[in-house]
């Protein structure tokens, strides 16, 4: 009950200070999308797939086809930017900074299912809460509430518990060594993830400050470029490109599936990532990491019907 109450405090806080958001309706969207990447990610782990280069490249990779909404969005709605217009210098060094951050939280959660099974995955990316109230207390001014450190609270501690025990099962085949070592890159990529949404929040109110969506396709379109970029260099410098053609004649359900589950696991998490972007433009970095959060739920129990994981 006291867990309900807080969700539905910090909801409704969000719906105070934006209520454009609640208008919008988008509290589905990035947790259907995040869940739908999530299963895709482990399907491709569990039919043969194991580059986790190409599993990192494929959560940015999807970021052209935001071009077409940001193409047709119509000019008259830019009226409310602010006539005061970062230099390139300073726009270059943001999204490159943030591009490679997004890479590196990236390679950590790609690495992680290969050790960990789907719900335990899920569980610990948990406490990506507790390390965005955190930054966000101290990189975003945000206040809290008895009711919203509640929640974040009892979130963190419900992830703690499957990280410690000894008895939480991952994928077959997988020592003891690295499915601790699994864990310790989910709590990373948590850290990290958490880390940038507060950034991408200090980036729209102190450098950006624009009032538009096209400013949220841009933020998205050019640190998913240099996230790609950065983990495209990294797969061929790594020599395991050479590796891809028989990963894919060897793929469990053929090659035609290799690539679907490739193509849509890529869209999926464009499709997530643009709306938690959106999220933190609208309300908050906090507000869109607890939506997030809020998705992970679905994981473990689609995974239990999809992968019989226990």
């Amino acid at each position: 009950m006291e867990f309900s109450a807080s969700i539905q405090k910090v909801f409704s806080t969000a719906e105070e200070t934006g209520g454009e958001y609640s208008k919008i309706g988008d509290h589905e969207e990035p947790i259907m999308g995040q869940a739908s990447a999530v299963l895709l990610r482990r399907f491709y782990y569990d039919q043969g797939g194991n580059s986790k280069w190409l599993a990192t490249i494929v959560q940015t990779a999807a970021f052209p086809i935001l071009f077409i909404p940001l193409f047709l969005i119509p000019s008259s709605q830019e009226a409310s930017a602010s006539p005061s217009i970062p230099s390139f210098r300073i726009l270059a060094s943001v999204y490159f900074f943030l591009g490679v951050l997004l890479a590196g939280d990236n390679m950590l959660y790609s690495t992680s299912p290969l050790y960990l099974s789907a719900s335990t995955y899920s569980l610990i990316c948990a406490t990506q809460l507790a390390f965005n109230a955190v930054f966000s207390y101290y990189l975003n001014s945000q206040k809290f509430t008895a009711l919203i450190l509640n929640s974040v609270v009892v979130l963190s501690l419900s992830a703690a518990l499957i990280a410690v025990n000894d008895d939480s099962d991952g994928p077959s085949g997988v020592s003891k060594g690295k499915y601790i070592l699994g864990i310790f890159c989910t709590l990373g990529a948590s850290a990290i993830y958490s880390l940038l949404l507060s950034l991408m929040q200090v980036s729209f109110q102190m450098v950006l400050k624009k009032e538009t969506f096209s400013v949220v396709l841009e933020m998205q379109i050019y640190t998913a470029l240099l996230a790609t970029s950065v983990s495209v260099l990294g797969l061929f410098a790594s020599g395991k490109w050479k590796t891809l053609h028989e990963e894919m004649e060897t793929f469990g359900e053929g090659k035609a599936s290799y690539v679907l589950t490739l193509v849509f696991t890529a869209v999926c998490w464009q499709f997530c990532s643009v709306v938690v972007v959106r999220l933190i433009f609208i309300v908050s970095s906090l507000f869109s990491n607890v939506i997030s959060t809020v998705g992970l739920a679905v994981t473990p129990i689609a995974s239990v019907i999809i992968f019989t994981t226990r």
